[in-house]
């Protein structure tokens, strides 16, 4: 898959990038894409929610009235569930949300995920962005110069950069990643990739060396 390179005026630079048709051009499967953005929110739950049992709130341990003999129901004592106060039955308890799922699968979701985004349309290369200071301003005038501004956009990243995260970060519709920390989630979650050109090159050999291997 050959992809024109811009540069940041949105004008073609004569260069492109060949993405492998191993990441790019597959047959997406959806069922596993699925099962991937499930475990990335679930591992995002906390799961520290806790509610008292009547063993743990407050109140003494007395019986209030003898079994029988009283004509009235029979009671325990005042953290009784059933009392204002009382423990609560069956409430949740601290537990870990996440689940495993097999490396093979959540390649292929990621894998997946690219493929959806090439027959979209919505993977762009655009030069390497070198900047001395922060220019969320030159920035924004990048996304508009390559039509996705006011899309949500994932910038990728070979490395982190100081000055270009600083520029897009104040942006509510960009969000960044580096390469490697690019997941099946943040791929789904937005409308266009933007990969730097080295960024791209680095994937492209990366995933033909995976492949040869």
């Amino acid at each position: 898959m050959q992809v024109e390179v811009f540069n940041t005026k949105g004008e073609k630079t004569g260069r492109q990038v060949e993405l492998p048709d191993d990441v790019f051009g597959v047959e997406p499967n959806d069922h596993v894409i699925y099962l991937a953005v499930k475990q990335y929110l679930a591992a995002g739950h906390q799961g520290t929610h806790k509610v008292k049992t009547r063993a743990e709130v407050k109140g003494a341990s007395r019986k209030l009235h003898k079994q029988k003999g009283t004509g009235g129901a029979r009671k325990g004592n005042i953290r009784n569930p059933l009392y204002k106060g009382g423990g609560t039955v069956f409430g949740p308890k601290p537990h870990a949300y996440d689940f495993k799922l097999n490396r093979k699968v959540k390649d292929l979701a990621k894998v997946s995920a690219l493929s959806h985004k090439a027959k979209d349309n919505a993977i762009v290369v655009i030069e390497d962005v070198q900047w001395e200071t922060p220019k969320t301003k030159q920035f924004a005038d990048v996304l508009k110069s390559i039509n996705v501004d006011g899309k949500k956009v994932l910038f990728v990243l070979p490395e982190y950069n100081d000055n270009l995260y600083l520029s897009l970060r104040n942006i509510p519709s960009v969000g960044s990643t580096l390469l490697t920390d690019i997941n099946t989630y943040d791929i789904i979650n937005a409308d266009v990739l933007v990969f730097t050109e080295n960024a791209a090159k680095i994937f492209a050999d990366e995933a033909e060396e995976t492949v040869v291997a």
